[in-house]
């Protein structure tokens, strides 16, 4: 297995990554600023087990092969940043009544479990950073490669899941307090939709 010294250099550096607010931490905060703490932290599990997910392509290879191929690597970015786009546009239409009158974003906790993994498994960057990332830090004289990548990518979904899941809940009860308010829920639609069209925009012109 890794040995310890490597572990608690892995953990430093990760805990560097997931604490700087990053597009899963905008993600999470910006349902969870609109539809409260309970969406954004299912935003969270499902970021985290889009990212699991990318663990495992890296071990078994397939992540190789989508940087390997120019058209795969543009065809999984497009449909990602097609999607982010899909639920920004969702999120500034959609809208009901609140008993103060002022419209809320319409999402239930699943939903927006469902849709955290389908953006985050889209991203083929998360792909081609856990390519890159996790074996830096594998020793193969210390046990199977495979097991201590696993192992390496845990560590860093669920650090990175409490990262995620502070910020939505700080964001959840600001969001709280401004959903009081018709005009500021008016905005927080528009910031909303606004950030996940930004990060289907940074997404579709990015390069591998």
């Amino acid at each position: 297995m890794i040995d310890q010294a490597t572990l608690l250099t892995y953990v430093a550096i990760v805990l560097g990554f997931v604490f700087i607010p990053g597009p899963a931490v905008l993600l999470a905060s910006a349902r969870a600023t609109t539809s409260g703490v309970k969406v954004g932290v299912a935003t969270a599990a499902g970021i985290a087990v889009g990212d699991l997910v990318h663990t495992t392509m890296a071990i078994v290879g397939i992540s190789a092969i989508i940087a390997a191929s120019a058209m795969l690597f543009t065809a999984i970015k497009i449909l990602g940043a097609v999607y982010l786009i899909y639920l920004g546009i969702q999120a500034l239409r959609s809208g009901g009544e609140t008993g103060t009158g002022a419209a809320v974003i319409r999402l239930t906790a699943g939903q927006a479990f469902r849709q955290a993994i389908l953006a985050e498994v889209l991203n083929p960057k998360t792909a081609m950073f856990f390519l890159a990332f996790l074996p830096q830090f594998v020793q193969p004289a210390n046990g199977a490669p495979a097991l201590q990548l696993m192992v390496l990518g845990i560590v860093f979904v669920a650090l990175g899941l409490i990262a995620t899941v502070a910020f939505a809940v700080c964001a959840g009860h600001v969001g709280s307090v401004m959903r009081k308010n018709p005009a500021m829920v008016r905005w927080q639609r528009r910031i909303v939709g606004s950030i996940y069209c930004a990060l289907g925009a940074r997404l579709a012109f990015m390069d591998r």
